[in-house]
């Protein structure tokens, strides 16, 4: 009896990974998920190990570790097997399982240019997360670009002209969160934070049909805080030069993008360059450098009016 309960402790072991035996190590449980994921890729294929490893490029010893979840591979051997398998990098590295339908889908969209993928998600946004008419995104403005860009200025004066609430996604963040972005950010982290913005933009959607919302900067980081502001409102990024953002966040007095960084217009331009291609979905672009802010805001405001007061459905 004991001799049995012996096995299948041992046995329970080796499925958890919690005990190492000698001259075998533990097995990771992201790298035993991993090596289930290339076995059920090979056998998809119809490859053999020794066919996967020569059309790889690596030792079928290397790859028979990477399978029984025992071996940590670079980057650039785990490139090398998944260009073989004829799959993304990313398919093998999720830590979700891919239904059959994904891998069709994923099929699908593979290699359709910037235009094709964005009517692909227009339609599908129209079936799961049917888009609110143009008329009523209208009735909500929601700025969005980064520190710098003129959301909190222009949206203040866009809000009054248009009698409309102002909302700062910024400060429901803080009032849910009960202490300031910053707080929120060092105690508990960018994950939290961004918990806390989409229940922010949840709310403000929620209780407001007709309003001007200025939003973080970082709001396309979360494709689906950011699915929300395009499917609710009309969007508008407002642009400027990285020397313009830099320049108009010091003369506020905030001192927080240069302290301690040598490199911060180095930083400030890679997040622009990262971000732009998400900023470019809002409804318009509307350019703010190197205007007074009267000309900036006439300019917006006629834009604004324009769609507010059109009965056209194609915002």
């Amino acid at each position: 009896m004991h001799a049995m309960a012996r096995r299948l402790r041992i046995a329970a072991d080796i499925q958890t990974s919690e005990v190492a035996f000698p001259g075998r190590p533990a097995r990771d449980t992201f790298l035993a998920l991993l090596g289930e994921r290339l076995r059920t890729f090979r056998a998809q294929r119809g490859l053999t190990r020794k066919s996967l490893a020569l059309e790889a490029g690596v030792s079928e010893r290397h790859l028979a570790n990477l399978e029984s979840g025992v071996g940590n591979a670079s980057v650039l051997v785990l490139k090398q097997v998944a260009q073989a398998l004829g799959c993304a990098l990313s398919e093998i590295l999720a830590e979700d399982a891919r239904s059959s339908e994904r891998v069709l889908l994923a099929d699908l969209l593979a290699d359709r240019s910037e235009e094709e993928l964005k009517r692909a998600r227009l339609a599908l946004t129209q079936l799961f997360r049917p888009r609110a008419t143009a008329q009523d995104r209208a009735r909500r403005v929601a700025l969005i670009g980064l520190r710098g860009a003129g959301k909190t200025t222009l949206g203040h004066m866009l809000a009054d002209d248009l009698g409309a609430p102002f909302v700062e996604t910024n400060r429901e963040i803080e009032r849910l969160a009960g202490c300031s972005v910053g707080e929120i950010h060092a105690l508990y982290g960018a994950s939290a934070y961004r918990r806390y913005e989409r229940r922010a933009l949840e709310e403000v959607l929620h209780q407001y049909s007709d309003a001007v919302i200025a939003t973080p900067g970082g709001l396309v980081s979360d494709p689906t805080t950011f699915s929300l502001v395009l499917e609710q409102c009309f969007t508008v990024w407002l642009r400027a030069t990285p020397e313009e953002h830099m320049n108009r966040v010091l003369a506020q007095g905030d001192y927080r993008p240069m302290a301690g960084n040598a490199e911060a217009m180095t930083d400030l331009k890679r997040i622009l360059a990262s971000r732009e291609a998400f900023y470019t979905k809002a409804d318009l672009t509307f350019d703010t450098g190197g205007k007074p802010l009267t000309q900036c805001f006439d300019e917006l405001r006629s834009a604004v009016w324009l769609v507010r007061n059109s009965r056209s459905e194609s915002v």
